[in-house]
């Protein structure tokens, strides 16, 4: 169950990485596009969580309801570093 959610970790973590990069190059400075899919993705995550404390067990790819929003909630938290980063550096006055 570990791997699966590690798994599911890594991927949803570089698909929103290059979705939040994507944005952040393509907007303004004034713009907080680039963190709207972290933020989804964290509400998703606690959404996940709170459903697998009520619904019974369901596993999917070997990790339930729990593991899939924490893998969610690890993604959206590693977005919003890598988006900030970003921004930061974009809106550097060099």
């Amino acid at each position: 169950m570990v791997e699966a959610v590690i798994t599911f970790g890594a991927i949803l973590t570089a698909i929103t990485a290059l979705i939040s990069i994507f944005l952040v190059k393509m907007t303004s400075k004034e713009s907080h596009a680039g963190y709207y899919p972290n933020l989804f993705l964290a509400l998703v995550g606690i959404l996940l969580i709170l459903v697998a404390s009520i619904a019974p067990k369901v596993d999917f790819a070997g990790a339930g309801f729990g593991g899939i929003g924490i893998a969610c909630m690890f993604a959206g938290a590693i977005g919003f570093i890598i988006s900030a980063v970003m921004d930061a550096y974009k809106n550097a006055a060099a």
